[in-house]
């Protein structure tokens, strides 16, 4: 080979390597890391089964918009009650409620029964729905949360 041809095939393959590298970066740069990924892969399925938990558990009472029965059944949009301590709201799953609850100046009355034929998926599912649900932007709940919750309760 000719020392010209050479360098040509040199210049080139250098610009392939560099183009090569570049794309990767890029492509790298776009795409989520795999543990978002798959994060986000288990908070969508976590949503699903949690959705189908509020259905047939907590729609009846609580309306499918989140919204309740006034007087009777509380809302569960964008309240301290769904929005905050999340123990609270694993207690009040698993212990029910039988006293009046008092949101945005509203009294409601109807007792919440305690949910304890529930597993502890259910309720990490159906409470990371509701937590992000009906406006709710809120963090996952954890199986572990829940054991932890129910194990104190015992």
């Amino acid at each position: 080979m000719k020392k010209g041809v050479v360098i040509i095939v040199f210049v080139l393959s250098a610009q392939v390597v560099a183009h090569s590298q570049t794309a990767e970066k890029k492509s790298a740069q776009t795409k989520p890391a795999s543990g978002s990924s798959a994060a986000s892969s288990g908070l969508k399925a976590s949503l699903e089964r949690g959705k189908v938990v509020y259905t047939t558990a907590c729609l009846a009472c609580h309306q499918a918009d989140g919204g309740g029965v006034p007087r009777m059944n509380p809302p569960l949009i964008k309240t301290k009650w769904v929005l905050g301590d999340k123990k609270e709201l694993i207690t009040l799953i698993l212990k029910g409620m039988n006293q009046p609850i008092e949101i945005e100046d509203e009294e409601y009355h109807n007792p919440m029964p305690p949910h304890t034929t529930l597993s502890d998926q259910q309720i990490a599912d159906v409470l990371t729905y509701v937590r992000n649900s009906f406006g709710n932007k809120a963090s996952a709940v954890s199986v572990s949360e829940v054991k932890g919750v129910r194990a104190k309760l015992k």
